[in-house]
């Protein structure tokens, strides 16, 4: 792999395809909350765990479950973590936990949870802080603002919304905006965010932090839907719906954190966007 990295990977590919599997690495299909998840983690040095059900409407409607895999699976993951001597866990936490936030751009000392998604991650967020102080288990957690890029799955109840304003168009369809459109989010390109999880894995100033990954910028979603429409050269106009319930009015990161280590993002919104849309024209069946 690049880096010299040996790489294992485990997914249920809930949210997610086999085919996306990078060649070279050692895949298995298997759920965080499976019994015998301690086999993975053995003689591994460093772990990234990103699984999460982080559809916020889901989560909202099954809270349940939202916990028992935000929750329980995270705390499997740093348990199987601990026992197995794994020297780093790089875990994600969400921009959701600043949700009840008026304070643009948003620090990581402002949390301030509403919704059941941003609930189940400040739960995890507080075993991670146990499982330091009790087993030190050396642990950086990554709050991610709103990531996209080509293999974004868009196979949900409600998709992403880079890949379903690309997808509608190409089919000729009107993009749907849930609300007025005037949310505006902070996007983070795919690309940028690894670079970022990459230097995790040996800058020892990351040990024990927690960091905003986003932009540093925001655009409204009716701004990015006119972009994508620009770059298809469509006059289709989107259908508005009524509003999602649980999400923030606005997320905007301060990154100034995360940019003293060296870091900063460098693929703009409309540079992801075409990257986006040039791979769903190649790979994706209309």
């Amino acid at each position: 792999m690049q880096g010299g990295y040996n790489v294992l990977g485990v997914d249920n590919l809930s949210a997610g395809l086999k085919s996306q599997v990078p060649a070279g690495v050692h895949f298995y299909k298997t759920d965080i909350l499976n019994p015998k998840i301690e086999a993975y983690f053995k003689n591994v040095d460093t772990v990234f765990h990103l699984a999460a059900k982080n559809c916020i409407s889901d989560c909202q409607s099954d809270p349940v479950t939202a916990c028992q895999e935000n929750v329980l699976g995270t705390v499997k993951v740093f348990a199987a973590a601990a026992k197995a001597g794994v020297r780093k866990v790089v875990y994600a936490e969400s921009s959701a936990l600043y949700e009840g936030q008026d304070h643009f751009p948003t620090d990581e000392s402002m949390v301030f949870p509403e919704s059941f998604y941003a609930v189940s991650k400040l739960s995890a967020r507080l075993f991670a802080q146990a499982y330091r102080r009790y087993h030190k288990l050396n642990l950086t957690a990554l709050r991610y603002f709103c990531v996209y890029g080509p293999k974004q799955d868009y196979r949900r109840n409600i998709p992403p919304v880079m890949s379903a304003f690309i997808l509608n168009l190409l089919k000729n369809k009107q993009p749907i905006i849930y609300g007025t459109g005037q949310k505006r989010r902070d996007f983070i390109y795919v690309d940028d965010v690894n670079d970022f999880h990459l230097g995790c894995i040996t800058d020892k100033r990351t040990d024990g932090e927690t960091y905003n990954l986003g932009s540093g910028e925001n655009h409204s979603v009716l701004e990015v839907c006119q972009t994508v429409s620009q770059l298809l050269g469509s006059v289709i106009k989107p259908k508005f719906q009524p509003d999602l319930k649980g999400e923030a009015e606005v997320t905007l990161a301060n990154i100034a954190k995360a940019k003293s280590l060296g870091w900063s993002p460098k693929v703009s919104l409309r540079e992801g966007l075409q990257c986006s849309l040039d791979f769903i024209r190649a790979n994706v069946k209309l």
